[in-house]
């Protein structure tokens, strides 16, 4: 019995509550890249509403691209533009300048791979939530065969799928939003907007997101 999951750039409270299960985790890393996922976006609360944030890929020229192959784009000055986002969102939530420090370097070092930019910011933001990471693993080759007990992730916790009917173990737990008295509450954002709002409690909310399924 096992949880999988793709790669995810600060990936959706969603998919860090899967992290928190006493089931084993697996990351596939013998995917293909696929578009208009979680693997290179996320999204965020501004002031002006919720803002989607993804990282440019090279081209593969229309053909299929292993995951741990896909190369980050150097154009449109995206790190910067990332980071100031960020900033502007988040600059007066309560723990903003807490974790400052932990995520700007993620925004200053130039990486190659997407796969291992993601991963990095993913065992930091585990680091941060003190969330005990022994049970997460890596594929060893692509899974293409599901056992029955196994959830499979990889495809439907996706922003193009409504996590409501594709994934019933998950429950949506409203937290403080710096930005809830003009929008109400914003449901199942990056794991970012729950740190910079909620802190160290930020584990409290994840636990609570898990509904076991009987």
């Amino acid at each position: 019995m096992s949880i999988l999951l793709s790669t995810a750039y600060l990936a959706p409270i969603q998919y860090y509550s899967k992290l928190i299960s006493d089931t084993p985790v697996l990351i596939e890393q013998h995917e293909n890249y696929i578009k208009q996922s979680y693997r290179n976006r996320c999204t965020i609360l501004s002031a002006n509403g919720p803002m989607p944030l993804s990282i440019p890929i090279e081209s593969a020229g229309g053909k299929k691209c292993p995951i741990r192959d896909v190369r980050i784009a150097e154009h449109g000055n995206w790190r910067h533009l990332h980071w100031n986002a960020l900033i502007s969102a988040y600059n007066s939530t309560p723990f903003f300048e807490y974790y400052e420090d932990d995520f700007r370097p993620f925004y200053e070092k130039k990486y190659k791979f997407l796969f291992d930019f993601n991963e990095e910011i993913r065992l930091k933001v585990c680091e941060l939530l003190t969330l005990d990471i022994s049970n997460i693993y890596y594929t060893d080759d692509y899974i293409s065969e599901i056992q029955n007990t196994d959830t499979d992730l990889r495809e439907t916790l996706s922003p193009k799928k409504d996590f409501k009917i594709f994934d019933t173990g998950f429950i949506s737990i409203p937290y403080y939003q710096v930005f809830d008295t003009r929008y109400g509450f914003t449901e199942n954002l990056s794991i970012a907007d729950l740190l910079f709002n909620m802190g160290n409690e930020s584990l409290l909310v994840l636990e609570k997101s898990t509904k076991k399924i009987s």
